[in-house]
């Protein structure tokens, strides 16, 4: 393996509405396949759940289906049976040490699922190394996000190459 391989791959995005946080979720949604994690980080407010849900109601209408996507704040995980491959999305917020974590059958989900972690510093060891990890700040604006997405394998190249030339400012 060549040290290039290695280095973490990353782009910045700036999201200037609500809607441009949406439409980056609705372009990952379909380019992702069983065994892809998102790790979603950010403060509470940064718009995870927002793009969770605008990434699963995707996958869902490429389908035909509507669904109710809530916040699995309470319920921890939600999972999509979708045609083929489910879609886990956890909400691991309320959880205080990695093993609580290990008892939702996260590890597994990782191989067979699209996994959509928020809090993902909850996983602990437990986080994958292969993850597509993306970091939602505040911007400057009140509706105003800053989103990095970055990676360590290589998988991920192609995607965050396409992300670097997309202008997400015409939500604007």
């Amino acid at each position: 393996m060549n040290d290039a391989t290695l280095l973490p791959l990353s782009v910045r995005l700036d999201l200037p509405t609500p809607e441009a946080t949406a439409e980056l979720a609705r372009w990952l949604a379909p380019r992702l396949h069983a065994g892809d994690v998102i790790l979603l980080d950010g403060p509470i407010g940064a718009g995870k759940s927002h793009f969770c849900r605008s990434l699963i109601q995707a996958r869902l209408k490429a389908l035909d289906r509507m669904e109710d996507v809530p916040s699995p704040t309470y319920t921890l995980v939600q999972i999509y049976e979708l045609d083929g491959v489910d879609i886990w999305h956890a909400d691991l917020y309320r959880l205080t040490a990695a093993d609580e974590a290990a008892e939702l059958g996260l590890e597994e989900a990782f191989d067979q699922a699209i996994c959509l972690v928020e809090w993902p510093d909850r996983l602990g060891e437990m986080a994958p190394g292969s993850a597509l990890r993306v970091d939602l700040d505040p911007g400057a604006g009140p509706t105003d996000r800053s989103a990095r997405l970055s990676a360590r394998d290589p998988r991920w190249r192609p995607v965050l190459d396409i992300l670097q030339t997309v202008d997400w400012h015409r939500h604007e």
